[in-house]
């Protein structure tokens, strides 16, 4: 799997262009991220809420991978930090954690979101 963070508002995962947040998850499976759930709770997606992280928890995986966005906004809430702590949990804007994540497939289970905008 390659992954790449080319601009604001875009991310390609194996040549395909996706102009919305995504989750990836340790199968490869790709869906888009539901953030109305955390948005709908706290008025803004960039706090991720349990509810929604609850959500993509469906396959077994070592590592959370969160594109926190361009510029860093989104982030885990303490509450959902507690929900994956046993799990590794990486937090880095989504160029960075595009380019960890193509270090990490295939190597380790991880479980990936990401945010495309700011």
């Amino acid at each position: 799997m390659k992954v790449e963070f080319p601009e604001f508002g875009r991310i390609v995962v194996d040549g395909k262009v996706y102009d919305h947040d995504i989750v990836i998850y340790p199968s490869g499976k790709i869906g888009e991220r539901k953030k109305w759930l955390s948005k709908n709770k706290h008025g803004t997606s960039h706090k991720l809420d349990p509810d929604e992280l609850r959500e993509y928890l469906t396959e077994d995986f070592d590592v959370l991978l969160v594109g926190t966005g361009a510029w860093g906004r989104l982030s885990l809430l303490p509450e959902s930090r507690e929900l994956v702590a046993n799990k590794e949990v990486i937090e880095k804007p989504t160029g960075e954690a595009a380019e960890l994540l193509n270090e990490l497939w295939g190597k380790r289970k991880v479980l990936a979101i990401f945010h495309v905008t700011c």
